[in-house]
């Protein structure tokens, strides 16, 4: 990393790390490719996505009809050790969708991350796409990558009392945030993804009643707060060491979250699911072994909120390139 704000020692940092030299994926991946070759017979589609997605969303969507007479304790508590394992799953489903790593054919991703949005309840799945490709594009980019926190937010947030706050409302910035600081223009896409999404939920309530609809809800809502899947949005860029950017999660939950712990290798090399991540990192693992990484999601929240030099700020940034005259 170049030349950027460092915290005093015991002090949160007041201000975004900057870098003034490239994000470092793009250099691992040219090199790694030239030593390892072979890795690009990983790229491509997993041919099992479809299946897992339909899986999950059948489970979770009959999950709510059964639970449409439900007290709300019962919803709540079945919404948090349940249904937020399968809708952080089908939201991590979408991430992968974004990459088109279930089908070849661009528009089949985008039906099937359409069809993966319904038990979320909330339409997102277009939209995530397009910011989400510019995060990796343009990684740690002043005012491009909206995966960094927000001035307001980074101000706001100074001590573990507003961090735990933040950490169970961070899906409300994740997903608002773009929408306030570089907003896009709907398209076709996002109407047809807005309008399937309107008519599953609306069925939902006419058939089953609120609390049907309620529950799918609350488990996007608790399974993206203080809860262990969620552990991935901080562990990926957050800095606990100031000299890495991205940082790898090797734990069990991998299983439910489609690989994503595998982060520094899917930032490498997005064009390989992430069934397939973790063979990057056995072929070429002098790349990966030194790298700073983790065993625990809910360990890196803990971190996050109890550490009080980490915060919002904990975050590297570029500006953004100037634009040719």
């Amino acid at each position: 990393m170049g030349a950027g704000m460092e915290a005093e020692e015991g002090v949160m940092a007041t201000d975004f790390f900057w870098s003034y030299t490239d994000e470092p994926h793009a250099s691992r991946r040219r090199e790694i490719l030239s030593k390892y070759p072979q890795i690009k017979e990983l790229f491509g589609p997993d041919p099992w996505a479809f299946l897992k997605i339909a899986l999950v969303v059948s489970l979770q969507l009959w999950t709510a009809t059964f639970l449409h007479d439900a007290s709300w304790v019962k919803l709540l508590t079945v919404a948090y050790f349940f249904g937020s394992f399968l809708n952080h799953n089908l939201f991590l489903a979408i991430h992968e969708l974004s990459h088109n790593l279930a089908f070849t054919t661009p528009s089949l991703n985008r039906w099937l991350g359409i069809f993966a949005n319904l038990p979320i309840g909330v339409p997102m799945s277009v939209t995530f796409q397009k910011y989400h490709l510019e995060h990796h594009r343009f990684q740690g980019v002043d005012g491009i990558d909206m995966d960094i926190p927000s001035q307001a937010e980074a101000h706001a947030v100074r001590n573990a009392i507003s961090k735990s706050v933040w950490v169970v409302l961070q899906l409300f910035f994740y997903a608002l945030r773009p929408l306030f600081l570089k907003p896009k223009p709907p398209g076709l896409w996002e109407f047809t993804n807005l309008a399937v999404q309107v008519g599953l939920d609306a069925s939902l309530v006419c058939l089953c009643g609120w609390r049907s609809l309620a529950y799918l809800i609350l488990s996007t809502f608790v399974g993206g707060g203080l809860h262990p899947m969620a552990g991935h949005f901080i562990s990926e860029h957050y800095l606990f060491s100031p000299e890495q950017e991205t940082y790898s999660y090797y734990g069990p939950l991998n299983l439910m979250a489609w690989h994503v712990g595998y982060h520094n290798e899917h930032h490498d090399f997005p064009r390989i699911p992430g069934t397939r991540l973790h063979r990057v990192k056995e072929i070429a693992p002098e790349y990966y072994d030194n790298l700073k990484s983790y065993r625990s999601w809910s360990q890196v929240i803990y971190m996050y909120i109890m550490d009080q030099t980490v915060g919002p700020f904990s975050r590297i940034k570029r500006k953004a390139p100037k634009k040719d005259s």
